[in-house]
């Protein structure tokens, strides 16, 4: 059990890397600094291999496996030590953020080649895995947020790492301001949490929260507000409504940084610690009925909104707040499996799209606009079959990863225990057209990149393969995007879903949290299930069709032309302009306040002003007393008569 007894060593080894390639990387050639930041993640990523081999053979009731190794925080009667821990949600975190981050650094080799501030850009990458496996192997509250407050730092770093260039630092800058916004509520909820079970580990703060009574949506109590500021934080770094607005302009930054913030750490970082705070969600209703709801918004809105993107790495952007939504829906219905099934799945098929994208810029020489490509399937050949894998895969294909996670999802909101068979319906039904139009934009994407005439000028654009380095991550992500969803066969197909078999020890304080919720659950067969599956492999092959349609065949589409079409298309276009409407009620009236109020009122007509005006009173005293310095001596004779004078008087009068 050594590895398990040094749990420290996963988290430290991408953070030696960091520190290795900050400090001496700008001396070091680009071989050396290859071989620290690959070696330091490839070593984590063995270690973390052999900690699931070592957890495989541990006894039930050693689960979690905690180890303590100092006294971090001392206060009262507040204590928080520096202790980490293995689960089965730890597991699978642990081959997501290492694994698919390693190949996300091996991709980088290549992608990186030519830009400045290569040793810089390693370190913050090495930095972003240290603090995200600090995040998802913490024992307590009080770790995670350092973790937590780590990769929203590194995101800042890495998504203006291009800081000359006005677009990526603001981007960089946006990201770091929406994110203290859900922090604060995050922040909040660990105070409430500390209040009330006088502990911030996980072991006592859940025991204790499996005991307490269960909070029905008109009798929401602690719980409940617990729940509630815990998903404000996540709403923050999982972008969902309504603090999503960072994450599409996140694609400022390099594409290997887009593929290991969207695929494998930050913004799963909100899924998962409400997937941890599992049992304090499933005690409070209310809670789970706005993370559903949430869920199942922010994952249509965003769909909507990627049918009219053109630049390819925003239509994937918006798929990933769409595909975050999708898990939140699961967390919201209870499915906390699921949920993180399609996490897992998630991270292979994302982080393949985004590194193939990140092929294609590359091959067009820096071009990102979908309606100037077109053509380059036989050109780029190996980009083509491994993002069409990936595509398949997002879009729910039948036996590709994202079918099995999305129907898992589908399935478990149709017969929630959670809510009402009503509402539940409801939520299906919009879990689905997102699946339709999931499939409409991915192959709206492949479509115009891939297949057509070029529209671009050949004479100038020598559109190449990647190199190897570039090419083998994709390969090898893409035979995970095929096999990845394999673990979680559901038994109606087959399979036996060893996945959430696997994570249900993880959930098992919440699966009957709700006496009232478990009443509401319908008893569903396979026959249904599989018949909810058909439905889901029709409406991704409508949408597969649609995009054929219109985007390959060149056929109208519906109501093409007309003025109601055209105002849907710049409203999307235009991403519902959220961003316009931030800027006029947060943004603008808060520079105005600080402007006018707190700088030209306050500061400098009260502070300054306050100041300001003392010194110019004590001038003029000084210029009146100067005038009594005239050098007369008759003057002064006067004055010090009538100084004895006014003495004299005041003995006098003091004596009588």
């Amino acid at each position: 059990m050594f590895v398990l007894d040094h749990l420290w060593i996963i988290p430290a080894l991408p953070l030696l890397g960091a520190a290795l390639n900050g400090l001496l990387g700008r001396r070091w050639p680009k071989r050396a600094i290859d071989a620290v930041a690959i070696g330091a993640t490839g070593l984590s990523f063995l270690a973390a291999l052999q900690v699931i081999r070592e957890f495989a053979s541990l006894p039930s009731q050693d689960i979690p496996w905690v180890k303590s190794y100092f006294p971090w925080i001392l206060a009262g009667n507040f204590r928080a030590d520096f202790a980490l821990q293995v689960d089965q949600l730890t597991v699978v975190m642990l081959l997501v953020v290492t694994g698919v981050g390693w190949l996300i650094h091996i991709y980088s080799t290549g992608y990186m080649a030519k830009e400045g501030g290569y040793y810089r850009f390693f370190s913050y990458l090495n930095l972003f895995m240290f603090f995200m496996l600090i995040l998802v192997m913490a024992a307590n509250y009080a770790l995670l947020f350092v973790g937590w407050e780590g990769v929203g730092l590194c995101s800042y770093l890495l998504i203006g790492f291009s800081f000359l260039r006005k677009s990526a630092a603001d981007a960089g800058k946006k990201a770091f301001i929406v994110n203290r916004i859900g922090d604060f509520g995050f922040m909040l909820g660990m105070f409430l949490i500390f209040q009330t079970f006088h502990s911030l580990n996980f072991n006592e703060v859940f025991a204790a929260a499996a005991n307490m009574r269960f909070e029905p949506m008109g009798a929401a109590g602690v719980l409940t507000a617990v729940a509630l500021l815990l998903f404000v934080g996540a709403t923050g770094k999982s972008a969902q409504l309504p603090l999503y607005v960072w994450l599409p302009d996140a694609m400022e930054g390099p594409t290997p940084v887009s593929a290991l913030i969207h695929a494998a750490t930050m913004v799963t970082a909100g899924v998962y610690v409400v997937a941890r705070s599992s049992v304090i969600f499933a005690h409070a209703e209310l809670a789970m009925t706005v993370v559903a709801v949430i869920g199942c918004a922010t994952a249509l809105f965003a769909a909507t909104i990627g049918l009219a993107q053109n630049d390819i790495k925003r239509v994937l952007a918006y798929s990933t707040v769409s595909q975050l939504g999708y898990m939140m829906l699961a967390c919201g219905v209870g499915a906390f499996a699921a949920g993180i099934f399609h996490l897992f799945t998630h991270a292979f098929f994302k982080a393949l799209l985004f590194l193939a994208a990140g092929s294609v810029i590359h091959a067009m020489g820096g071009e990102q606009d979908l309606r100037k490509m077109g053509g380059l399937r036989k050109k780029i050949p190996w980009t083509f079959w491994t993002m069409f894998m990936a595509t398949l895969a997002i879009a729910g294909a039948p036996g590709f990863s994202g079918f099995f996670s999305k129907d898992a999802i589908l399935w478990k909101t149709a017969s929630s225990a959670f809510g009402t068979p009503a509402n539940n319906k409801i939520l299906w039904a919009v879990a689905l057209a997102t699946a339709v139009l999931t499939a409409v934009y991915m192959f709206r994407l492949l479509f115009l990149t891939f297949f057509g005439t070029a529209r671009y000028d050949e004479e100038h654009v020598h559109v190449h393969e990647a190199p190897k380095s570039m090419l083998v991550p994709l390969v090898v992500l893409a035979a995970l995007s095929v096999i990845g969803g394999w673990v979680g066969i559901p038994e109606s197909l087959g399979g036996s879903d060893r996945i959430e078999h696997f994570l249900s020890p993880a959930f098992a304080g919440a699966e009957l949290a709700s006496l009232e919720a478990v009443e509401h659950a319908a008893k569903y067969s396979h026959q249904l299930e599989m018949l909810l599956t058909g439905f889901a492999i029709f409406g991704a092959a409508v949408g597969v069709l649609i995009a054929w349609r219109r985007f390959l065949v060149g056929r109208p589409g519906f109501l093409e032309g007309t003025a109601l079409q055209k105002n849907v298309q710049k409203l999307l276009a235009n991403k519902y302009y959220v961003d316009e409407i931030y800027d006029a009620l947060v943004v603008r009236p808060i520079h105005w306040v600080s402007n006018i109020v707190f700088w030209q009122a306050v500061d400098a007509r009260g502070i300054d002003g306050s100041v300001n005006g003392l010194a110019h009173a004590a001038r003029a005293v000084g210029e009146r007393v100067r005038q009594a310095q005239s050098g007369n001596t008759r003057s002064y004779a006067t004055w010090v008569v009538l100084g004895a004078v006014a003495v004299t008087s005041l003995l006098v009068w003091l004596v009588k």
